[in-house]
């Protein structure tokens, strides 16, 4: 096993414990939802301007959804645990790297959801609450790692698009990785190459998502609670 793939395996087995864990607790699997919810709510509002331009629309979706989402991606899940093996030989090392930090941001922000959920007192979220629970987890560096490696896909999509080749092979692929149980894997790599090539150019949304996460994580850790700079960007 090549350390991407070990890698991999050990963020997924991560999120399986966060999912094991929320089973045997419905009301914390209740709170992980809303704080889900909330956040992807947050998101949206935080981002409007950029999902009213066309440029812009495709990849806040993209953002919104696959990367910053409330879904459930069990089945992707299962897939790069099935197959993580004949994923590292099949598809070029470049995308193994991205798929390794797209692991390792699922596997963070579950956690980082779990570890809100614990302190919230129910499942209604508002800003005063989100607040409080953020500080009340803290961990700024894990919040500064979430960030990053959400940068570090957008920008490593970004950068595919400008590899014809890689690009080509990607197509190529798809038979091949739809047969090994890869669709789910397929579908996203695809979809987040497309979206970012139809932006002709991600710097500036990049940029944009950088300086307003950073902007909002250091106001929620610095702020008193319940002020008005404490909720601000927050729905």
């Amino acid at each position: 096993m090549t350390p991407e793939g070990t890698t991999i395996l050990d963020q997924l087995r991560i999120v399986a414990g966060e999912r094991q864990r929320r089973r045997a607790d419905p009301a914390l699997a209740r709170r992980v939802g809303a704080v889900k919810q909330y956040q992807h709510a947050r998101f949206a509002a935080t981002y409007a301007d950029l999902a009213a331009q066309p440029r812009y629309a495709r990849a806040t979706r993209f953002f919104l959804d696959d990367l910053y989402g409330p879904h459930d991606f069990a089945e992707r899940d299962e897939q790069f645990v099935r197959i993580v093996p004949p994923l590292v030989k099949l598809f070029p090392r470049e995308i193994v790297s991205t798929v390794s930090a797209l692991a390792e941001l699922h596997a963070l922000s579950e956690a980082l959801d779990s570890a809100m959920a614990l302190v919230l007192p129910g499942p209604d979220i508002d800003a005063a609450a989100y607040v409080s629970a953020w500080q009340a987890v803290g961990r700024p560096q894990s919040r500064e790692r979430q960030i990053g490696l959400m940068l570090a896909v957008g920008t490593a999509l970004d950068r595919y698009t400008r590899n014809t080749v890689l690009r080509h092979s990607l197509r190529l692929m798809r038979g091949a990785a739809r047969a090994a149980g890869l669709g789910a894997l397929q579908t996203f790599l695809e979809t987040g190459f497309d979206t970012f090539r139809e932006m002709r150019g991600a710097n500036e949304f990049l940029a944009t998502i950088e300086s307003r996460e950073r902007a909002l994580a250091a106001v929620l850790f610095e702020a008193e609670p319940g002020s008005a700079d404490a909720a601000a960007g927050l729905p």
